[in-house]
């Protein structure tokens, strides 16, 4: 059983996630990651399979921004959880 996502991108990690999204350099995932942070601001979307696991991958990434990781860790705040 999924519970329900409270959760949205505050005003910072939305900067940030916008941020990553025009920036040259940014990776894939890091985009992934920024765009479902950037979808879910304002509204109480989950994050997708696909984008957690960019997020993730975001996160255990040394050579990854600190604006891309917040937007990465707000993605990942709103992946739906798996209590069964």
């Amino acid at each position: 059983m999924m519970s329900e996502n409270k959760k949205s991108t505050g005003a910072q990690a939305a900067a940030d996630a916008s941020h990553t999204m025009h920036s040259k350099d940014t990776s894939k995932a890091s985009k992934t990651a920024a765009a479902s942070a950037l979808s879910q601001s304002g509204s109480t979307g989950e994050t997708g399979e696909k984008a957690s696991t960019a997020a993730s991958k975001v996160m255990r990434d040394g050579r990854t921004s600190k604006e891309s990781k917040s937007a990465a860790a707000s993605a990942l705040a709103q992946t739906p959880s798996r209590k069964t």
